[in-house]
């Protein structure tokens, strides 16, 4: 009996353990006899079917998935309609919806994030209701509908964030909020200096309690790449202008930029040498992968004549220089992005080739073979 009783506790804790790891989402759909409801895992590479079921008469159904390890977002799809929710944990999730349009007819309960995240797909039918309405309007003139268009998204814009994305940073449906479209174009642009505010919080947040997540880091890196681009785009703007002898002279726009220390370089103390001219993100994912190839053709052709000069246009300038204190070739800041109008850097990461006479050779895109470019100038 002992043993039995044994046995038993242990297949007790097997279940318990089994349904702690699985999160529940069940309900009605009223109107879908027959219809087969599927449960998505909606990932950042795209939606992954997790589960199925044909719905009968009552339009009962019940689905478990295997809990997330941070928080992700999951969608129940039939006939081209979806509703959108998100998992913390081991939570349940009652949903009750009717067809047609389960997408805008359907409650849930169990999970304020899905609340939110249903009160927020509302708010968006409704603005693509309101614009495809203002577009239908022939009393309107092409100028009057862009105005009257411009402030029906601002106005969203405004409560969204203010409501949502503002009052809770590290939630769910505040990451939904930052991502809603509008005619297949994200409404909130972090090409747009306000709205990369509301990235910005979201990803310190998201940073701050998923650190590890795919989530937090595509976030983070949404984030820095909107901030480089604004600052890029800000200076050109200013329409920074250059001595455009310097250029006929020493065949090279010249970069004045202090490193670390505040010790100035430019480009035309370099003469004699080949110079890789680097324009970097230090906080991108991609970042350290670019800087263990720069290592290798460093390392190898320095010797011979190769410098770097790396310009970081990071937002952040004390995690560039913890980044850069062991790399041995010249690293310097530029703290407005002008640099790379200069270059007409579009995008990261970006470099040029200079050769020996301080003129400037190719850029990337005209380059197949970095290191065999290098040794042809050296």
């Amino acid at each position: 009996m002992k043993r039995i009783g044994l046995i038993a506790l242990a297949a007790l804790a097997l279940t318990a353990c089994d349904k702690g790891d699985t999160f529940t989402v069940k309900g009605t759909i009223e109107g879908a006899k027959d219809k087969t409801l599927c449960l998505q895992n909606k990932t950042l590479r795209g939606a992954v079917i997790l589960d199925s079921v044909k719905l009968g008469e009552d339009g009962h159904f019940e689905f478990q998935a295997k809990a997330p390890a941070t928080p992700d977002f999951y969608q129940l799809t039939l006939d081209g309609q979806s509703i959108n929710f998100s998992i913390d944990s081991t939570e349940t999730v009652s949903i009750t919806a009717r067809q047609p349009g389960m997408g805008s007819n359907y409650e849930v309960s169990g999970s304020d994030n899905c609340e939110k995240i249903r009160q927020l797909a509302l708010k968006q039918q409704a603005l693509q209701q309101n614009v495809q309405t203002l577009i239908n309007s022939s009393s309107l003139s092409r100028g009057e509908m862009a105005d009257s268009l411009n402030r029906m998204v601002a106005h969203f814009k405004e409560d969204v964030a203010f409501n949502y994305i503002y009052q809770s940073p590290a939630s769910t449906y505040a990451y939904y909020a930052l991502f809603l479209t509008l005619g297949g174009q994200n409404i909130y642009d972090r090409q747009n200096a306000n709205d990369l505010k509301a990235f910005a919080a979201v990803a310190t947040s998201w940073d701050t309690f998923y650190p590890e997540s795919d989530r937090a880091k595509h976030l983070h890196n949404t984030a820095i790449k909107g901030l480089t681009d604004n600052r890029i785009a800000t200076a050109r703007e200013q329409q920074m202008a250059f001595d455009e002898s310097k250029v006929v002279n020493t065949g090279v726009l010249n970069l004045e930029l202090a490193d670390a220390k505040g010790h100035t370089h430019t480009l035309t103390e370099l003469k004699g040498q080949v110079v890789l001219l680097d324009f970097h993100v230090f906080s991108t994912k991609e970042s350290a992968a670019r800087i263990l190839q720069l290592r290798e053709l460093y390392n190898k052709y320095h010797a011979q004549g190769l410098e770097i000069y790396q310009v970081s246009l990071d937002a952040d300038e004390h995690l560039w220089k913890q980044a850069t204190q062991a790399l041995p070739w010249i690293c310097v800041y530029d703290p407005n992005g002008a640099s790379a109008v200069r270059y007409n850097v579009q995008t990261i990461p970006e470099y040029f080739l200079i050769d020996r006479d301080n003129t400037l050779q190719k850029r990337s895109s005209q380059i197949d073979d970095l290191e065999k470019a290098i040794k042809g100038y050296l």
